[in-house]
């Protein structure tokens, strides 16, 4: 039997909870499913949501349950999650339709036996007003409220302050814009007039836009623009290319920012792209030749290996492997992996940005670039980098008011994915 959106929305959930990304397997899964465009959107709404809310949803489950959540069926629990999900957060579907959906839904699973106790609860919470009784504990609260994790709460909030960090985490709960990046190289703001462009007053040639699907937009296929978030885009002003430079982006897939600092550049120069993967370098390459852009070289390269024959850069982005606690408004299963994950990253970090200081000519710029807000991957891999390399010395950000030379960027700066950046010089005249 083939699936509906609702279906395949649990499917899904089932097989994010074994591991891989939501963006992913919701790409793989609807290109091949036979489905309408409507039930297609559906089904992201329901797997997008659920994943967001997961601990919410659990939460509220246990509410009513008598057993303990996580020794419930899995298939019977992210039933009942995209149930109270709907029940929730999806206004234009009547509470019946909710209801007797997802009860139905226990039948497609070989799961009829949990019809009735799914009834019940969905049933319950909707005779309470669909009231979440939030616990008294004031980091337990907010784990409700937020669906992340007590210790990712604790830590982000010692590290960025209360305010900021309920601001992330709220925002990460929110739909995350669709920002582009105009190509000046080839095009004017006029010749993408069907993106109803809205400018984004932190960065030059970036716009918002409502078409959440550009892909089919004729000024799309011309190259005239390409999609990413306005953090990447800032990153891409701090490190400031300039036309006739030679730049490295050592960690450069799937391209975004080197389109961009190549679109800086106005395509003159040198731009080498780099990727550990011969087809995530190809990725580069292939965005390169829609968008017009001659100046980049896409390679595959590990990071952490220096290559001799490769010449001194003018500037040198160093964008590393990282948590992706930033964008977990766009990749929602971040948030549940356990900070002991994360643990051996800020050494791959050093790794790579030992190396990448190599290619640094004198009197250079060395750009150290995450999309992560925690510190032991941000500012501690940089204080770290300093104590060991003397002749690198931190940029004051003045483009943003800042005396130092890194920042942590969050919904606070504006609609973007959390991001950080640190800007070094190296001593010396070239």
């Amino acid at each position: 039997m083939a699936d509906t959106a609702r279906s395949l929305a649990v499917r899904l959930l089932l097989r994010t909870e074994e591991g891989g990304y939501s963006n992913l397997l919701l790409d793989q899964a609807l290109k091949g499913a036979a489905l309408e465009p409507a039930d297609k959107r559906l089904c992201a709404m329901l797997y997008y949501g659920v994943t967001e809310r997961l601990l919410t949803l659990e939460y509220i489950i246990g509410c009513y349950a008598k057993r303990p959540v996580r020794k419930l069926d899995r298939e019977v629990r992210l039933i009942l999650c995209l149930g109270l999900y709907q029940l929730l957060y999806c206004e234009k579907i009547p509470d019946r339709a909710a209801v007797s959906e997802t009860v139905a839904l226990t039948g497609v699973f070989h799961k009829k036996s949990a019809s009735g106790f799914v009834n019940a609860v969905l049933r319950s919470f909707l005779r309470d007003g669909k009231e979440i009784r939030y616990p008294a504990d004031k980091w337990e609260a907010k784990q409700i409220t937020y669906s992340v994790p007590v210790p990712l709460v604790r830590k982000v909030t010692e590290q960025l302050g209360e305010e900021t960090a309920d601001r992330f985490f709220a925002n990460a709960l929110l739909p995350p814009p669709v920002t582009i990046r105009l190509n000046t190289v080839r095009a004017t703001v006029s010749d993408i007039a069907e993106l109803s462009p809205v400018p984004c007053e932190m960065a030059e040639n970036a716009y918002f836009t409502k078409i959440s699907d550009v892909s089919g937009l004729e000024s799309f296929r011309k190259g005239l623009f390409h999609v990413q978030d306005l953090s990447p885009q800032l990153c891409c002003k701090v490190l400031g290319a300039q036309p006739g430079e030679t730049v490295f982006d050592v960690c450069a897939a799937p391209g975004g920012k080197t389109f961009t600092i190549a679109e800086m550049m106005e395509d003159r120069g040198r731009v080498f792209a780099f990727d550990l993967h011969e087809k995530r370098a190809g990725l580069i390459a292939d965005g390169a030749k829609r968008l017009g852009l001659t100046c980049i070289r896409a390679q595959a390269q590990d990071a952490r290996e220096f290559r001799s024959d490769l010449p001194l850069a003018d500037r040198v982005l160093c964008d590393v492997p990282c948590s992706g606690v930033g964008v977990i408004r766009r990749k929602p299963e971040i948030r549940y992996k356990p900070l002991e994950d994360f643990a051996r990253l800020p050494e791959i970090q050093y790794a790579i940005l030992d190396n990448a200081a190599r290619y640094v000519r004198p009197g250079g710029i060395l750009l150290y670039a995450t999309c992560t807000v925690l510190r032991e991957e941000n500012e501690g891999v940089l204080e770290r980098f300093l104590a060991a390399h003397p002749e690198f010395t931190p940029v004051p950000l003045t483009e943003f008011g800042l005396d130092t030379g890194w920042k942590t960027f969050t919904a606070a700066d504006g609609d973007c994915d959390g991001f950080f950046v640190g800007r070094l010089k190296k001593e010396g005249t070239a």
